[in-house]
């Protein structure tokens, strides 16, 4: 009876071992500074990025002095983290770039620069929020714009009747994971018309975090109950087919 009951415990502790990981894996993060496709016309496709990324499963910072890409833009320091708490499950994500000019859009709107442009992605229990915050924006003839916008805020890039593209500031993008994809300024250019300034996109500043996953210790609530559950299911019938076994033998 005594290797019985043992017999019962060690199967039943390697039945609690393998049935699931003692914590749920937390959510991820990720964050670039940069990432540009376009095709302007009449000349070669440029593709660049992201660059400066980092994601919570490493590197969790990055940074990167300066971009160039001439005719389409020009950017200082970017700098870059995605971050995740394995005891709360949560997870921050954040880009910043500074000095910020677009010289793709200068025949549209003039000179076009901000000098920050800062992309934060939370996700907590309580959910997923994002936000963006613009320092000096100057964005020529398309006009003043807060420098907390609102999430999708939308302008209009227009030559002679023509719309050639549209900015999108504080994007946000609800991801089909649960995850929320916050863009601080995203350039689509719409390739439409003899005047078109071409076709493609431009994003500065992006941050994706999320769903946040907490921990659940298998020693409590869930957690305790399953493993309950386990062990009488594997430790009870294992010690009776032990003691019948014991009995017919000591009969025999």
């Amino acid at each position: 009876m005594r290797r019985s009951g043992l017999l019962a415990a060690v199967v039943a502790s390697i039945a609690l071992v393998g049935a699931a990981p003692a914590y749920a894996a937390p959510g991820d993060g990720s964050a670039y500074g940069v990432k540009v496709d376009v095709k302007l016309l009449g000349l070669d496709a440029v593709k660049a990025g992201p660059l400066a990324a980092a994601n919570t499963n490493g590197p969790v910072q990055n940074s990167l002095a300066k971009v160039d890409l001439t005719g389409i833009l020009t950017t200082g320091a970017i700098n870059t983290e995605a971050k995740r708490d394995d005891n709360s499950g949560a997870v921050t994500a954040k880009a910043s770039t500074a000095d910020v000019g677009l010289p793709l859009l200068q025949k549209a709107l003039g000179t076009v620069g901000v000098k920050a442009v800062e992309a934060v992605c939370t996700a907590t229990q309580k959910g997923v929020e994002g936000s963006t915050t613009l320092v000096g924006a100057n964005l020529g003839r398309a006009g003043a714009v807060d420098s907390k916008p609102a999430a999708n805020t939308q302008l209009k890039v227009g030559l002679g009747p023509l719309n050639v593209a549209t900015i999108i500031l504080n994007e946000q993008i609800k991801n089909p994971d649960g995850s929320l994809t916050v863009n601080g300024l995203h350039v689509k250019l719409l390739g439409e018309g003899l005047d078109a300034l071409g076709s493609g996109d431009v994003i500065v500043s992006s941050a994706t975090c999320g769903p946040a996953a907490p921990p659940m210790p298998l020693a409590s609530g869930a957690g305790l109950w399953i493993g309950l559950g386990l062990l009488g299911a594997v430790a009870l019938p294992a010690g009776t087919w032990m003691i019948r076994k014991r009995r017919s033998a000591t009969a025999a």
